[in-house]
């Protein structure tokens, strides 16, 4: 299992994966939107999203969880 972090602080703008879908390595996986400026997230591996961990319009602080690759 891989897990995809939050490289920043800010708020969760849009979930761009779906669970069960497959994503690649240095995909977008969500926008996270931070003193006005959307930040893309992206994977750092390549897998299968088991698990989605946040939810469009959280706040989130630096290493939290935004999903889980399988």
């Amino acid at each position: 299992m891989a897990n995809v972090t939050a490289l920043m602080a800010g708020s969760v703008w849009k979930v761009l994966a779906k669970v069960g879908e497959p994503v690649a390595a240095g995909q977008d996986v969500a926008i996270l939107e931070s003193m006005k400026m959307e930040i893309p997230v992206t994977a750092e591996g390549s897998g299968i999203v088991v698990e989605i961990h946040v939810a469009e319009g959280d706040f989130v602080n630096e290493g939290d969880l935004i999903l889980t690759l399988q």
